[in-house]
């Protein structure tokens, strides 16, 4: 009877690791996009590219492009959601959650989210109802994402079926959440939202945005 509780707990052990290993290597399976090959893009729909008039970070690469880019070299990373506080400000290890896809997206086109919106909090601390700023974790939470990009960005439509308004780099925000926009786009048109949901999501990559309510905001860093 020891030797078959033994054997149980080892086979349940066994079980326990191999889950782990599973959930920790997920995203090396499964890819980081929800569909890659079907996904369609603007030449599909006569939607021009666009491309930003401004290089922040004088690579050659304009702003737009240099934010999409950015989405796209953080989830290559397979970064492993969770919630934490950093000294450091950014994480400093492979753990993340939705606001750090924006803020390593932006950093890759010359903008320091932490440094920008810290910034934004001291000039009107009543506008985000902070008493006191934390100029570490303020740039990671997406109520203060909200107020920081509706007062320093370009607002545009939340209608997703306005399509030819959504572009790859764009920064969509819903009640909860906030991502950066795909320039994949469904049969549809809508765009695809590069983002960091929850731990069990699919995919970084996914045709998210018509099946959500709660979009509040949409956004462009420049013109």
């Amino acid at each position: 009877m020891k030797r078959k509780t033994v054997i149980i707990t080892a086979l349940l052990i066994l079980l326990f690791i191999l889950i782990c290993f599973a959930y920790r290597f997920r995203y090396y399976f499964i890819g980081t996009s929800s569909d890659p090959v079907e996904a369609m893009g603007n030449e599909d729909f006569g939607i021009p590219d666009f491309c930003s008039s401004v290089d922040m970070d004088g690579d050659g690469i304009d702003d737009q492009t240099d934010i999409l880019q950015g989405a796209r070299a953080y989830i290559a990373s397979n970064p492993v959601y969770k919630s934490r506080y950093y000294e450091t400000g950014y994480p400093d290890d492979q753990y993340g959650v939705c606001t750090d896809v924006v803020a390593n997206a932006m950093r890759n086109a010359g903008y320091d989210l932490m440094k920008l919106v810290n910034e934004d909090i001291l000039s009107d601390p009543y506008v985000y109802d902070i008493d006191k700023p934390d100029i570490n974790i303020d740039f990671r939470r997406v109520k203060n994402l909200k107020v920081y990009f509706s007062r320093n960005a370009i607002s545009l439509t939340t209608d997703p079926y306005k399509i030819g308004e959504w572009q790859g780099g764009d920064i969509v925000i819903f009640e909860n959440h906030i991502g950066i926009v795909s320039d994949k786009r469904n049969d549809d048109g809508v765009s695809y939202v590069i983002h960091h949901n929850d731990p069990f999501q699919a995919s970084y990559e996914e045709d998210i945005l018509e099946k959500r309510d709660d979009i509040v905001g949409h956004y462009r860093i420049s013109e």
